[in-house]
Order: structure tokens, then sequence, then C-alpha cells
């Protein structure tokens, strides 16, 4: 009865054993498939965000390049106010009418915190910096809204006062400024590309001399400056961001 009792006592343990083991297979496979599961789900994310920020990047750089004209447009007018002798009234228009735009950069900006999703990304370095995305847009963002403001209230009503906006406006039309960086260029042929020069005189000499005018190009290139340097620093962040996603992306292609 002994030796019955101590066998069947050591085939009750190993049976135990075996269920025991078997549960823990079970329980890593488990694990194994939703990890998996998980990191699928994470490839779709990485590759959504890698879409958004190359389209955020693509937004920006055409954002920066229109500050680059009208900054530069905005110099080219301060030399003619300080060289009289140099003056010529197609390019002053020009320049002037290269001034009048703001910009606006709507970026795709995707919460993952709020979905949940950003439990799913393993990459802390990334994490970190999707979560200070929207904050970062904030200083951009203000910047054009300062410009804006200014540009509406102030300077359009300036020139209004002193020149003839719709040569301004005309000339804007024709050099074509912004249409270049419209995302949505369909319907062109309904675009308005000409309404014409003023009949009115105006003077651009009398323009240019106006003390007033060098303040408000000043405050054109300070102002569009200052957000030009938050948008350079934007871009590197977009930039690095693109470089971790492209390494993330490729890792978990590896390991699937």
């Amino acid at each position: 009865m002994e030796n019955k009792t101590g066998t069947y006592f050591k085939y009750a343990i190993g049976e135990i054993i075996l269920v025991v083991i078997g549960i823990l297979i079970a329980l890593q496979i488990n694990n194994w498939n939703e990890s998996r599961i998980d990191r699928k789900s994470e490839q779709v994310i990485l590759k959504q965000l890698k879409s958004e920020f190359n389209s955020n990047l693509m937004q920006l750089d055409e954002k920066i390049e229109i500050r680059s004209y009208i900054m530069n447009s905005a110099i080219q007018l301060l030399a003619y106010i300080d060289n009289p002798n140099i003056r010529n009234i197609d390019s002053i228009e020009m320049h002037i009418a290269r001034t009048i735009p703001y910009t606006t950069f709507d970026p795709i900006v995707n919460d993952l915190s709020t979905s949940g999703n950003l439990r799913l990304i393993k990459n802390d370095s990334l994490k970190l910096l999707l979560s200070a995305w929207t904050s970062e847009i904030i200083q951009v963002s203000e910047g054009e809204q300062t410009w804006a403001k200014y540009r509406n209230e102030v300077y359009i009503p300036f020139l209004i006062e002193n020149y003839q906006v719709r040569t301004l406006r005309n000339k804007a039309m024709k050099t074509n400024l912004l249409y270049s960086f419209l995302i949505n260029q369909e319907n062109r042929a309904s675009e308005i590309k000409d309404i014409g020069n003023s009949k009115h005189f105006s003077d651009v000499n009398i323009l240019l001399d106006n003390p007033d005018y060098e303040d408000h190009l000043v405050r054109c290139i300070v102002t569009n400056r200052n957000t030009q340097q938050q948008a350079f620093i934007l871009r590197d962040r977009i930039v690095e961001l693109l470089t971790i996603l492209n390494n993330e992306i490729n890792y978990i292609e590896s390991r699937l």
C-alpha cells in the first residue's frame, strides 16, 4: 500500500507539473501572439505618423519659403527707401505686393494620448517627442498670428490710406507668389488672374518717403524673422521624428 501510495503521489505530482508547464506554455504563446498583434498595430500607427509628418514637413517648408519672400521684399523696400536713386516703380510695387501675404501653418495633429494608442509605441524617445509636438506647434502659430493681426489691422489700412491697393493686389496675382504653394490646385480655370490697375494717381515715392512705412517694414521683417526661427526649430524636430519613425518601422518589419 505504501509503495502504491508513493507511486500515485509521484504520478499526481508529475501530472501537476505537466499541467503547470502546459499552462505556462499556453500563456507564453498567448503573450507572444498579443505582442505580435501589438507590434503589427504599432507598425500601422508608425506608418501613419510617418505619412502625416512628411505632409507636415512639406507644408512647413512651403510656409518657410513664403516668409522668405516676404522678408526679402521688405528688405529690398528698405534699400529703396535708403537709396532713392535706384528706385524702379515696377520693382517697388512688386515687392510691396509681396509683403502683403501672411502664413498659416496648419499641421496634422494625431492625438495618440487621447486615443490610447501611445501605449503601443515602445520607443521612449519617440513617445516623448510626440507628446511635446502639440506645444511646439504653438510657437510657430503665435508668430504667424502676430503678423496676421498687424497686417490686417495696421499694415493694410496704412497701404490703403497711402497708396492704391488695387494695383498692388493685381501685381500680387500676376507674380503668382502664393498659388504655387496651394495644396489643392484644382479649378485653375476659375482663378481670377487680373483685376486691372488703379486709374487713380499714386506716387510711390511719397509712400517710400513716409517715415511710418519704414517702421511697418521693420515690423514685417522682425515679426516674420522670429516666426522663421521657430519654424526652423520645428523643422529640425520633424526631421528627428521622421528619422526615429523610419528606424522603428524597419526594426519592427525585421522582427515580424
